[in-house]
């Protein structure tokens, strides 16, 4: 089973301006339609811990993953989300060994 997933954990007193960042990251990536880019992303919050939150970010492969950690646009939103968050983040880097679906 092909794909790479990363996992943020982040901490933030500011998550609705993360969450408009995050946005506004997608839309402008979404336009560019060039280069490596997730598959898909979701961001959670820890219902037993309240300003931890969980960024998770599925790519097809490690490869794409890190091309995509390459690019000046995802530099510069790094950046800037660390600017508003709480602490430094902490990255999860995952290789999919299974899925499942349940209906």
């Amino acid at each position: 089973m092909a794909g790479f997933v990363q996992i943020i954990e982040y901490r933030t007193s500011k998550p609705d301006e993360i969450a408009a960042l995050m946005e506004d990251f997608r839309a402008k990536r979404e336009a560019d339609a060039g280069g490596a880019a997730p598959m898909r992303g979701m961001t959670c919050a820890d219902r037993d811990e309240p300003g931890r939150y969980f960024a998770i970010v599925e790519f097809a492969s490690y490869e794409a993953a890190m091309e995509n950690s390459r690019r000046a646009d995802t530099t510069e939103f790094s950046e800037r989300m660390m600017e508003l968050c709480d602490g430094p983040g902490t990255f999860y880097n995952l290789e999919k060994v299974d899925e499942q679906e349940y209906r």
